[in-house]
């Protein structure tokens, strides 16, 4: 009896890792798709993601999880970025390279951080937003 359970056990454990790996390399297959860090007013803590900007909005998924919707939305038209620095002392969580972004959204205030190449990319598309109506 205990032998079946170990090996139902892990049975899960590896169904629920390769449905995370099929996750991940979906969400990093499209176009536009980078490795972002986001950080909310209400928390301390960076978390690591995986955003897709297109079009008229920054999607963002929740690197270590199983769903397939975005965790945040960000608008673009509604989206601007007021200040850049890089990653500092207080930025535990964040590799070294990376260049933290202070932004003000619909939603609230919230700081991304990203690599160095992808802030380029990026700066652009927020820029290039049609004007608001």
């Amino acid at each position: 009896m205990t032998t079946a359970l170990l090996v139902l056990l892990g049975l899960l454990v590896v169904v629920l890792a390769v449905a995370f790996l099929i996750r991940r390399r979906f969400l990093l297959s499209g176009l536009g798709a980078v490795t972002m860090w986001l950080r909310t007013p209400d928390s301390s803590r960076w978390s690591v993601g995986v955003a897709w900007y297109g079009g008229d909005a920054l999607l963002w998924y929740r690197a270590l999880s199983l769903s397939v919707r975005p965790r945040h939305r960000l608008c673009r038209s509604q989206f601007t970025v007021e200040s850049q620095r890089p990653a500092g002392r207080g930025d535990l969580a964040l590799p070294e390279d990376v260049v933290v972004l202070s932004c003000s959204t619909a939603e609230g205030h919230r700081d991304l951080a990203m690599d160095r190449p992808t802030v380029t990319g990026f700066l652009s598309w927020v820029e290039s937003a049609p004007p608001a109506s």
